[in-house]
């Protein structure tokens, strides 16, 4: 048996960018690692600059997010899957950093940013072996946040607070099972008899905007977003 944090994710909009360049900026369709991380970092009152108690969160945390599945219920009665709809926001930055197009920094470009409406994230969060902050800091953390906590970007609010439940479970999703649910698909850190997909979304904390690969692993579902 192993402890678990359940944190849900909801909100109006919500947005987990990709690894990508100033102008184009995708959403994956579930919360990347270094989201996630930037979450639990905010709520702790870590600042960017902190590179020391970054790395220290990174290792001591791993992540198995279900993306739920949501429905709406027809006029005979049947429940119709209610798919996640993808926005794009059009404005321009100023001082953006060297891109595709060979912009330097000092010059305006456009940029396209892309947002999740309908979307929904029930998060289970435990420690590694490695660990040095534990649950229960984090869980304070969670229900009492420094920083504001925000779904990506800060345009993107929560609707309901992060803290869901903590409990003991065989595995991460198990501990997701004991969640209420219409059911989804399951991305996580723990390994399995499963298929996987390779994400780019850890963060170097040392070396700013910059992240190595993982293995995701997924469980459920024919979604194999990346």
């Amino acid at each position: 048996m192993r402890d678990y944090l359940i944190l849900k994710l909801q909100g109006p909009m919500q947005s987990w960018g990709e690894h990508t360049f100033e102008g184009k900026r995708p959403s994956g369709n579930f919360p990347t690692r270094s989201a996630l991380l930037g979450l639990l970092g905010a709520c702790l009152g870590i600042r960017r600059n902190e590179a020391g108690r970054l790395q220290q969160l990174a290792d001591s945390v791993a992540f198995a997010v279900r993306k739920e599945e949501r429905f709406r219920i027809r006029h005979d009665g049947r429940k119709t899957s209610l798919p996640i709809i993808k926005a794009t926001d059009y404005h321009t930055v100023r001082d953006a950093r060297e891109d595709y197009s060979g912009l330097k920094s000092h010059e305006t470009i456009q940029t396209w940013r892309e947002y999740l409406f309908d979307a929904a994230y029930t998060v289970a969060v435990w420690n590694t072996d490695v660990a040095t902050m534990s649950l229960v800091e984090l869980e304070q953390a969670v229900k009492s946040p420094h920083f504001t906590p925000y779904l990506g970007r800060r345009s993107c609010p929560l609707s309901r607070p992060l803290f869901e439940a903590s409990f003991s479970a065989a595995n991460a999703r198990a501990a997701l099972h004991m969640i209420p649910s219409d059911g989804g698909v399951i991305y996580s850190d723990e390994p399995g008899e499963t298929r996987t997909i390779r994400l780019r979304d850890v963060p170097l904390v040392r070396q700013p905007r910059q992240f190595a690969s993982r293995n995701v692993h997924v469980y459920g579902g024919d979604d194999v977003s990346e």
